[in-house]
């Protein structure tokens, strides 16, 4: 038993999605605390920029381009992390992709794009990483949900599709993976700021509605993820499995009606 229940140093992390925003974040957190973190992505020129630049600093990071819309690509990604590392400690699934407007636009061609990385993309990479897991006794495995699988949001309804499907398969690997030591959860980010998202939240209209129906009255950053990661890949999470933890500034606790401004 580790003195540190959260220590994760020493660990082989693997980061899918890890090139840009909420995957990138968690990913050098993971690398500062000392853990092997391998970060894909589909852009092998910016994976190879973004661990030369981490090489100066107290951590360092590796790279495997792997496209999740392509199983083969996948298992060629994960054979290669294991074989290299002698293992996967820990998964985190958080290739996605999106795009906003009204149901009636969509295509079938966005349709698939969109499920083809954020569910059926997630599907696979659980799927060969768990069978490492499972092979090596144990294991932790973090999926990326969403703020729409706690409420329905207009105009993303693929993606609001895709992430419900990520629900339903982080407790499913969770109840037939837990007998071989393997843990499977899911952080559910509320509105995060982050470079994708910035100019949607430039609206002062919608600014002031997110801090309106938020309860902690502010946007929430990359930096507020990464602690739900390392504590679910840690011993400090050992006997949690099958859940949903959600980061959203107590959006989903309820309904934060203008109470105050009626009397």
């Amino acid at each position: 038993m580790t003195r540190n229940r959260f220590d994760v140093s020493g660990t082989t992390v693997l980061v899918s999605g890890g090139s840009r925003g909420i995957g990138l974040a968690m990913a050098e957190a993971f690398a500062r605390e000392g853990a092997r973190v391998i970060i894909s992505g589909r852009n092998e020129a910016t994976l190879a920029a973004i661990c030369e630049a981490a090489q100066p600093t107290p951590f360092a990071m590796r790279y495997h381009s792997c496209d999740v819309a392509v199983p083969e690509a996948i298992a060629a990604c994960v054979d290669a992390v294991a074989k290299d590392c002698g293992g996967i400690d820990t998964l985190i699934n958080c290739a996605g992709v999106n795009k906003r407007m009204p149901a009636l636009d969509y295509t079938a061609a966005e349709y698939d794009e969109i499920m083809a990385t954020n569910l059926r993309g997630a599907f696979f990479m659980a799927q060969a990483v768990g069978r490492q897991m499972v092979q090596q006794g144990g294991g932790s495995q973090i999926n990326i949900d969403s703020l729409s699988t706690h409420a329905a949001l207009s105009q993303i309804a693929p993606y609001s599709m895709s992430k419900s499907g990520l629900s339903s398969m982080t407790r499913t690997l969770a109840m037939e993976w837990g007998k071989h030591g393997v843990r499977v959860n899911a952080v559910a980010p509320g509105f995060i700021l982050t470079e994708l998202t910035e100019k949607l939240w430039s609206s002062p209209k919608l600014r002031a509605w997110h801090d309106t129906v938020t309860p902690l009255r502010r946007m929430g950053t990359v930096e507020d993820l990464v602690g739900a990661a390392i504590f679910l890949a840690s011993p400090a999470a050992g006997f949690l499995t099958g859940q949903i933890i959600r980061i959203d500034g107590g959006i989903s606790a309820g309904l934060n009606w203008p109470i105050e401004e009626a009397h």
